[in-house]
């Protein structure tokens, strides 16, 4: 494929296209323009975030020409399973773990609230805003064609209540060596759910789980899993769960 400078603009934005002209937004056209110093007549990559990519070509500052808008150069269907990454939000380094979640692949990143969270005062919705434009430039960087999706932060017990019976749900916990390790769980839910559905991994606060948040884990039968022999840091700890999930569909697709 070639080596062009990409874009990502909303599925919502590309269906609203009128005669295969796309308007720049004024932070688009900057990147294009001043960042990447991009000519008028050169080619650049457009995803929509949802699998599929087109060439276009600018054709002035703020405008770009898409060729071919209703058959995309490249199309990738969705996985069947679908990864995600549950997060209590650590006092720092947050962002890191979006940029490295997306370019590993994960596919849902959900910020917790939990009882022993070192950072409570968030605005939460000028945060979202932030972490969206990160998981974009690390989508653009990676060349993903699928964007994760960022849910909004939700209380842990609240969050798990609200799980469904396509997701299955592991927590992350360290001073166990009774419990399974992530990779041991996951190939057990591969004769679960053979159909496919989302696969979660849960990172702890920096201050451990509280009793309470324990008793309710146990009382629904959530399972405990290992990552390391080692205490890993809230962005170790997700970074890990990641790649060992993302390792765990990659070898799950060659299996069959």
């Amino acid at each position: 494929m070639e080596d062009l400078t990409r874009l990502i603009i909303s599925h919502e934005r590309i269906e609203n296209i009128k005669n295969n002209s796309l308007e720049l937004s004024k932070e688009e056209a900057h990147y294009i323009n001043k960042v990447m110093r991009i000519k008028d007549g050169k080619k650049v990559f457009i995803a929509n975030g949802k699998g599929s990519l087109w060439k276009a070509i600018k054709v002035k500052n703020g405008c770009l020409e898409i060729n071919q808008l209703k058959k995309p150069y490249l199309f990738q269907e969705q996985e069947i399973y679908l990864l995600g990454i549950a997060v209590v939000i650590p006092k720092s380094g947050f962002e890191d773990i979006l940029k490295m979640c997306t370019e590993i692949g994960i596919d849902f990143i959900q910020p917790l609230f939990s009882e022993r969270q070192v950072n409570k005062n968030l605005n939460f919705s000028r945060k979202l805003l932030r972490w969206n434009s990160i998981i974009k430039e690390a989508v653009e960087q990676s060349e993903r064609l699928w964007k994760p999706s960022i849910l909004n932060g939700m209380d842990i017990i609240e969050w798990l209540k609200s799980r469904d019976n396509q997701e299955r749900v592991s927590i992350s916990i360290t001073r166990d060596d009774t419990c399974y390790d992530l990779n041991h769980w996951l190939r057990k839910q591969e004769f679960v759910n053979k159909k496919g559905g989302i696969f979660w991994n849960v990172i702890g606060p920096e201050g451990g789980w509280s009793s309470k948040e324990i008793d309710l884990f146990n009382k629904n039968n959530i399972t405990f899993v290992k990552l390391s022999d080692t205490i890993l840091r809230t962005s170790t700890a997700s970074i890990n769960a990641s790649s060992i999930l993302n390792q765990w569909r990659i070898d799950l697709k060659l299996r069959n």
